[in-house]
């Protein structure tokens, strides 16, 4: 086993997977920087289901970028293909620590948002990978029962295209490559582009609500505890209701617009997380 190993990666395998992690976090950085502006293109086009399709693409590219070195240097052992400082030991000590830093502030995260659910003082989030749930706002938060079926018919759109599953895999990378900053730039937009597709599915079956909805948004108290895996309604960054009302607005009078996300979203809804 040691000797095939030695064929395929040459004497010092962890230079290659050391390298192969950084020129991979390289890739998926160009890539994610690509999708952060075509997806604004993207969204008023074809539509908010396919810009958030989009994201499938950076760890595709990031995940085939080890493959790509295999299979061009066929005949080569890959681990002479990097020269590794010594340094990279200490740098490879860092990393680690990095990752279980972030997923530590992660889990006190996930264990603070949760205490506001049994409190009764959350939502609207969805919570669970296995058995996602919806988290409503209490019964004496002010919402109408009309306001109260469309924050469930979005939170409902989360949970079919099992959005509470990419953002746990997108709090993972965040925890991989911590040192990338790309990468976390990356995990905000892709819960704004939910929000958004989430958002555009209950307007197009429900194109009377528009005014309704946009008042629902305007009337929602903001997370302002994280939630790393799950969906919620955040409200760190540029203000996601600007954005998200701003959407509605555009939108008003083209019902049909967004049905054309079927284009992009065709070929990667399969493989999403």
């Amino acid at each position: 086993m040691a000797s095939s190993l030695e064929a395929i990666f040459g004497p010092e395998p962890g230079a290659f997977l050391a390298s192969a992690f950084v020129l991979a976090n390289v890739v998926g950085g160009v890539a994610v920087a690509a999708v952060a502006i075509l997806r604004l293109p993207i969204r008023r086009l074809i539509g908010p289901s396919a810009a958030y399709n989009l994201w499938i693409l950076p760890p595709l590219a990031a995940a085939a970028t080890p493959v790509a070195i295999l299979v061009s240097h066929a005949n080569t052992p890959v681990g002479a293909l990097f020269d590794l400082p010594a340094a990279a030991t200490v740098l490879g000590g860092v990393w680690a620590l990095g990752a279980l830093a972030l997923a530590l502030i992660f889990a006190v995260a996930q264990a603070q948002f949760m205490a506001e659910v049994r409190a009764g003082r959350a939502g609207p989030a969805v919570v669970g990978l296995i058995y996602p749930r919806i988290v409503l706002p209490s019964e004496d938060s002010g919402y109408t029962a009309p306001e109260r079926d469309l924050i469930r018919a979005h939170e409902r759109e989360h949970v079919a295209r099992k959005d509470p599953r990419a953002a746990a895999a997108a709090a993972l990378l965040q925890c991989l490559c911590w040192f990338n900053p790309l990468v976390h730039l990356a995990a905000y937009l892709v819960r704004l582009d939910q929000e958004l597709a989430c958002d555009a599915a209950v307007i197009r079956s429900r194109p009377q609500a528009r005014g309704l909805y946009a008042q629902t948004l305007l009337k929602t108290q903001l997370a302002h505890t994280p939630l790393p895996f799950g969906c919620y309604w955040p409200a760190r960054g540029l203000h996601p209701l600007e954005v998200r009302i701003g959407l509605l607005k555009r939108r008003s009078g083209q019902p049909g617009r967004g049905d054309g996300s079927a284009v992009v979203s065709a070929t990667v809804e399969s493989i999403r997380p």
